[in-house]
């Protein structure tokens, strides 16, 4: 057995980071590409309702909502083609060159949508403008997690991975807590023609502030694992193939272990403004703050997954008991919705499940692969869980909840199936520790 495939325990050395100014350049370059995706993301789902009106215009605020909503899941589209190409681009040309890469697409997909004209000036190009934002985001998007992600747990000694990988997943929620804070700021200083007009834009402009930073940064790190280095002792040639042949099984089931962090993430944090706006009386402006106080805690409770992982001889166990707590816990959050501190104890408990699974099922999942298909099953196992179904998530919510005159509980309806079979595929799926 080579030693990209070697299992842990099998060989006495793992090369991890000995610095701290090593693992903090590594973190850094590591998260930066992903606070910007989840950002980009999570300002387009707080503001899906103001772009609905401004690119989309319907005398029904509803279909402009679930048009934007729509062009949201556009991004999605491309997720899977992006995994598939940059995931095998970093396991053949190294980690290091497809972070660059995804983080340059990723600034050409904000800056679209941050400077696209509005319908009123450029009618339809105004829209075809934002659609072209997003699949070039979703693009981007498809082979980040793996790139990145695989540098952070390659980099990191055998009794770290968890504490390397959360950072990633810190990195998810600084993000989404600086997106829910602009929504936030935005709607209480700006009137709703400001925001109408240009209030929404700052936060993609800002994200292209920080594209230089992260070039800068990916720039100067050390890379981890090139396939081509090891081909003539693997015999890979193809990433892709091999992971399709050698591991179908396990990439299928873990698909399905993406859903559950995927729907809850989609949901419970991004579209929850929306939704709050839609069902009770809350204002715009706590409900971002609601938004960022839950980013708060997924970004805690990533961190103390990842270093119970470290501790843990089986990862498996844990991930089972979280999707448990996130099922009653989501339960709880839509059925207390119009009583305020329950629901916001229960969906503050919801969001400490997700900030803990991320951490804890993708470290599975990525475990599970050898080096040489690593960062494409990572990719594309994420790339493809989120298209499915965190691309159609808000498309499924606003739908049940126009069918159902805007029933509380409808979004629980699909979110409570789901984890049911999220259970499932983590009780099917086989851990493996490989280096």
């Amino acid at each position: 057995m080579s030693n990209s495939h070697a299992l842990i325990g099998e060989e006495n050395e793992q090369i991890g980071l000995k610095t701290r100014a090593e693992k903090t350049k590594l973190i850094a370059a590591a998260g930066v590409g992903n606070f910007l995706e989840i950002f980009d993301f999570t300002v387009y789902s707080f503001f899906a309702a103001i772009i609905g009106r401004v690119f989309f215009p319907s005398d029904n605020p509803l279909v402009s909502l679930l048009i934007a909503v729509s062009v949201f899941g556009v991004g999605f589209i491309m997720r899977p083609l992006g995994s598939i190409l940059i995931g095998a681009y970093a396991d053949r040309k190294g980690r290091k060159s497809a972070m660059l890469l995804t983080i340059m697409l990723m600034a050409a997909g904000s800056a679209l949508i941050g400077f696209a004209p509005p319908y009123e000036m450029i009618g339809w190009a105004a829209p075809l403008l934002i659609v072209l934002g997003r699949l070039l985001q979703g693009f981007s998007a498809g082979g980040e997690i793996g790139a990145a992600t695989t540098l952070l747990m390659e980099s990191a000694g055998k009794n770290e991975r968890g504490f390397f990988v959360s950072w990633q997943f810190i990195g998810q929620g600084l993000s989404s807590m600086c997106g829910a804070l602009f929504g936030a700021g935005l709607t209480y200083f700006l009137s709703d023609e400001a925001l109408h007009s240009w209030g929404w834009r700052v936060p993609f402009i800002f994200a292209l502030l920080i594209i230089p930073v992260g070039l800068y940064i990916r720039a100067h790190i050390n890379e981890t694992f090139v396939g081509a280095e090891h081909d003539s002792t693997t015999g890979t040639t193809n990433p892709v193939k091999e992971l399709i042949t050698t591991h179908f099984r396990q990439f299928i089931i873990a698909i399905f272990m993406v859903m559950p962090m995927t729907l809850l993430m989609y949901i419970m944090v991004f579209y929850m403004p929306t939704y709050l706006k839609e069902i009770t009386e809350m204002d715009a402006t706590m409900s971002y703050m609601i938004s960022a106080a839950t980013s708060i805690v997924m970004i805690i409770f990533a961190l103390l997954a990842g270093l119970a992982c470290d501790r843990l001889p089986k990862r498996k166990p844990l991930a089972l008991v979280i999707i448990a707590i996130s099922l009653i816990s989501s339960w709880l959050s839509f059925q207390l919705v119009t009583q305020f501190w329950p629901f916001f104890i229960s969906l503050l408990v919801t969001i400490a499940a997700l900030g803990a699974l991320l951490t804890t099922g993708l470290l599975i999942i990525m475990e599970a692969f050898p080096r040489t298909v690593r960062a494409s099953a990572t990719a594309m196992t994420y790339g493809i869980g989120v298209t499915i179904f965190g691309g159609t998530a808000q498309i499924v919510v606003t739908w049940l909840l126009e069918i159902t005159n805007k029933n509380p509980m409808a979004p629980f309806w699909y979110l409570g199936v789901m984890l049911v079979i999220a259970f499932i595929a983590y009780a099917l799926f086989k851990e493996e520790r490989y280096i």
